[in-house]
């Protein structure tokens, strides 16, 4: 048996767009009801939601079989917590709040075995198949996506050394933390955001280096993969649980009569 290659990072290196929905409810139940949408990529957070490396797994077993790749965004740049979801079979990671240079070269290490990286080796794992797969310590390093997320004013100013880091696969850009950080608290749509967004992604892209973000509107998401993001979530399941349950409640309202 041998690693398949990982259809995220290989897509968005050839060029090809990946639409994603983001996925923070803690089970693998609602994962499995998402996962034969049809998304490209799917975001299990582990940062804004109260979930842990088992919900995890059990959320990335969901995707198993599907044409959905599961990218999983740890609470930290931390290398502990990141060997464990490799483990786990992650090959996809988002890694928070990168700051510099430094901090996406730490990411890559976290991801890569000796002498390249820092990460611990495991025999058998979910990631290689209980140590059925044949090839993986030869091919793991290379098949690993390493997403850099940026998410402030001093990161979007640091962006290009960010960017250029090896084994940086993308960059994502925040719009919430940076609006945040810009005095736009909760309006993550503001134009003062987008315009200090749009020209440090054209800086990443100019390196080869493909960008994503996450948005709440289908059509913003798709004027953003029209204009050059190679990876775009539209939507998360909270969201849409959330304004599914107030829309439905409002139909009934109106169609009763008083």
């Amino acid at each position: 048996m041998q690693l398949p290659q990982n259809a995220f990072k290989h897509a968005i290196a050839s060029g090809k767009p990946q639409i994603g929905l983001w996925i923070s409810l803690c089970s693998n139940f609602a994962a499995d009801v998402v996962a034969t949408a049809g998304y490209d990529w799917a975001l299990l957070d582990m940062e804004h939601s109260p979930n842990e490396v088992g919900i995890a797994l059990g959320q990335m077993q969901a995707f198993g079989g599907t044409k959905t790749v599961p990218m999983v965004r740890p609470m930290w740049n931390d290398a502990v917590v990141v060997k464990r979801l490799l483990d786990c079979g992650a090959s996809t990671l988002l890694f928070p709040m990168v700051q510099s240079a430094e901090e996406a070269e730490a990411a890559v290490r976290a991801t890569r075995y000796p002498p390249h990286g820092i990460r611990g080796v495991s025999g058998a794992q979910r990631g290689n198949k209980f140590g059925r797969v044949t090839d993986y310590f030869e091919r793991a390093n290379d098949e690993v996506c390493v997403i850099v997320q940026v998410e402030t004013t001093a990161a979007l100013a640091d962006v290009t050394a960010i960017a250029a880091v090896d084994g940086v696969d993308g960059v994502f850009f925040g719009p919430a933390d940076i609006g945040a950080d810009m005095g736009h608290l909760g309006k993550p749509m503001a134009a003062e955001v987008w315009d200090a967004i749009l020209p440090a992604a054209e800086k990443v892209r100019a390196l080869g280096k493909p960008v994503g973000t996450l948005v709440q509107d289908a059509s913003k998401a798709a004027d953003l993969i029209n204009s050059g993001f190679m990876f775009v979530a539209c939507g998360s399941d909270i969201g849409l649980l959330a304004r599914g349950a107030d829309q439905l409640l409002a139909n009934v309202r109106k169609e009763i009569s008083s």
